[in-house]
């Protein structure tokens, strides 16, 4: 069936660097919209990042030029590199997707499909 499985967390220090990986079945990363998002415990889940079928990214300004995400067609694979990891990282990172009008807006409402999502614990 259609799903999104992530990986990569963990529990680092500050200033330290993590990949996350989301690994699409049954679904073509490469025609439609991307986007990573995260929730900390009593917050509202935010967007982090997007990504589009050419490859147009967008950022959360409390992660520009520290996360970088990126796409590998060939894999159907969805990443986010985390650079200079901060405490206020820590969250519950989920990757979500949906058709390339979800990259328009990129609210929560706008995507249909999740994964389970992976811990991040920066300290």
């Amino acid at each position: 069936h259609v799903q999104l499985v992530e990986s990569g967390g963990g529990s680092v220090q500050a200033g330290r660097s993590l990949r996350l990986s989301c690994a699409a079945s049954r679904y073509t990363v490469s025609r439609n919209c991307m986007a990573w998002f995260r929730q900390a415990p009593g917050k509202e889940r935010e967007r982090v990042a997007g990504i589009d079928d050419d490859g147009s990214t967008s950022y959360a300004d409390s992660v520009k030029g520290r996360f970088t995400i990126s796409k590998d067609n060939a894999k159907n694979t969805l990443y986010l590199q985390m650079n200079s990891l901060k405490p206020e990282d820590t969250a519950m990172y989920c990757c979500a997707a949906d058709s390339l009008l979800a990259c328009a807006r990129s609210l929560v409402i706008d995507f249909k499909l999740w994964g389970q999502g992976t811990q991040v614990t920066v300290s």
